[in-house]
């Protein structure tokens, strides 16, 4: 291994150990409340292996309490994954043609907080770099599912309602600190947030479909009011 790949894996240790931090204990969260669906734990360990999509998994586990069909709820997390695929695609055209073969493999790997840690990372942006970050994240994640599923039973009733909150604190971690990059960046976010509950308080739509109906809105109502005041200026 040369000098420069091993230092590159340090480097996403260094960048991606802080993921252990927010992963991990929602992960916990989401093996507990899947357990209390009634799913197993090779059910629930194959969700976050498989699937391995935070927000989708919790609105999973929404929809099967709810009843929904199974075609539904692939649906639904097809939808809400979508904007996956447009990280990947932003990342890889920074990448070397090396790197092509790896690409199904780095896709799977994107989620919303290792995204942004490789965004503030380009000038590192490598294979090794990049599944290390990743690796570490995923490791996280599918370990803490299997630990809150097996030890959940043991965990307080008020540690299990504030672990549920982690998964907003992680994204609020994400967000605040593009509002000082972009000020701009904060009134699609108010229109996301406004438009979901506006929806939610109406009732109209079940819960999971309510947080589609929201990101397709606020996606739709956020590409008009920007580009609007790009053709402003």
């Amino acid at each position: 291994m040369s000098h420069d790949r091993k230092e590159l894996i340090r480097d996403g240790m260094v960048a991606g150990s802080p993921l252990i931090l927010g992963y991990f204990p929602i992960a916990m969260a989401y093996g507990l409340l899947a357990k209390n669906t009634g799913l197993t734990i090779v059910d629930t360990s194959a969700t976050s292996m498989l699937v391995y999509a935070g927000a989708s998994q919790f609105m999973f586990l929404d929809l099967v309490r709810a009843g929904v069909s199974a075609g539904s709820i692939i649906l639904a997390t097809f939808l809400l994954n979508l904007r996956h695929m447009m990280m990947s695609a932003s990342l890889s055209v920074n990448l070397k043609k090396d790197t092509a073969g790896f690409l199904p493999v780095i896709g799977f790997g994107i989620t919303d907080e290792t995204f942004s840690v490789l965004s503030f990372n380009k000038d590192k942006l490598s294979l090794p770099f990049i599944l290390t970050v990743n690796l570490i994240a995923y490791g996280a994640w599918a370990s803490g599912t299997a630990v809150g599923y097996l030890v959940g039973e043991v965990i307080p009733q008020a540690l299990q309602e504030s672990l549920g909150l982690g998964l907003y604190a992680m994204f609020a971690a994400l967000l605040f600190p593009s509002f000082k990059v972009n000020k701009d960046y904060l009134k699609p976010a108010l229109l996301g947030a406004v438009t979901y509950i506006a929806i939610f308080r109406t009732g109209m739509l079940s819960s999971g479909w309510d947080i589609i109906a929201g990101i397709i809105i606020a996606s739709a109502l956020g590409v008009v009011v920007m580009g609007k005041e790009d053709n402003d200026e």
